[in-house]
């Protein structure tokens, strides 16, 4: 991911930089991107679709608007048979993110992703790799860069490093940010997160998906259940993290010294809002926020009015 230098160092210095991703899962449950490929289609087809979903991140507290990118690059778009719309599809993106981000004062950021085409047992795949992404960011950037590692495996990336020593690499080569997102939910990513913080100079991100991921099932691929033959990606919502929980996450990644705190695959804009206020903020969002006091039942002036229906439900006084 790619942020205007100097504006992204500024908010850093200030405090923390809430970030919000998540956009192929939650365009996919609205019926614009087709699951399996991922292929961010919608920036062309319907861009008033990502227009609205930028802006409900950003009236939920989201500090930066991140292009809809993710998988816009040749290999994939080949396999949809739409690799003539490669730079059409990365510069719509960047435009619909800026013009989201400038009606709330939000930061722009390129994504680029995994490609699929690495073997780090096959020397010939790093060229390759290396034509894609220099392919790709060519149409967004010249900016520094946030680098995140997605954590699939327990302690170590497809070539070997451990996550720790790989954040510290890719520190002394210059990003801005390191850190991990996507595939490990809160529970497992915060452990791994405080190694890196001890062990990194530079700012540092943490984007975990909202899923309950534990020590036996540490990411979200790995989750199971009695009855799916697969949870992931379809059936994760068994495992779905509640708004609470990522603003305990939230919290927690504040109390690690973690600077640029996110949420990614299965982000909804009802979780953004959670962790911002949980770290004192009141977004545009805010105005609508529970106010339970009122609710009908469980409000604090119901106990008195309906009994029975307060002991349909089981609410005690």
């Amino acid at each position: 991911m790619t942020a205007t230098g100097s504006a992204l160092a500024g908010r850093l210095g200030r405090g923390i930089v809430l970030g919000a991703e998540g956009y192929v899962f939650e365009l996919e449950r609205r019926g614009y991107i087709k699951a399996g490929p991922y292929v961010p289609e919608v920036v062309l087809d319907f861009p008033d679709a990502v227009i609205e979903l930028h802006r409900e991140f950003l009236r939920a507290g989201a500090d930066v608007m991140v292009a809809l990118t993710y998988y816009a690059h040749r290999e994939k778009l080949r396999q949809l048979g739409r690799e003539s719309d490669l730079e059409a599809m990365n510069r719509q993106a960047v435009r619909l993110a800026q013009q989201v981000a400038a009606e709330g004062g939000a930061l722009v950021a390129g994504n680029v992703c995994n490609t699929w085409a690495y073997d780090p047992q096959d020397p010939a795949t790093v060229d390759v790799v290396r034509a894609m992404y220099t392919e790709q960011l060519g149409l967004e950037l010249g900016l520094p860069a946030m680098v995140t590692l997605a954590s699939t495996q327990p302690a170590t990336t497809f070539d070997g490093y451990d996550y720790v020593e790989a954040c510290k690499v890719l520190a002394g080569h210059g990003a801005t940010v390191v850190g991990l997102n996507c595939d490990r939910g809160p529970a497992t990513m915060l452990p791994l997160i405080a190694r890196i913080r001890d062990q990194v100079d530079c700012a540092v991100a943490a984007q975990p998906v909202p899923y309950r991921t534990a020590e036996a099932s540490p990411t979200m691929e790995s989750l199971r259940t009695d009855g799916i033959d697969r949870v992931f990606p379809l059936a994760l919502e068994p495992f779905s993290c509640t708004r609470f929980e990522m603003a305990d996450f939230a919290v927690a990644a504040r109390d690690l010294g973690v600077n640029y705190l996110g949420i990614c695959c299965g982000a909804g804009p009802h979780h953004v809002r959670a962790m911002a206020e949980a770290l004192g903020r009141t977004v545009p969002a805010s105005n609508y926020s529970p106010a339970m006091d009122l609710h009908p039942i469980l409000g604090t002036t119901a106990i008195s009015q309906d009994p029975g229906v307060l002991t349909a439900w089981n609410v005690t006084s």
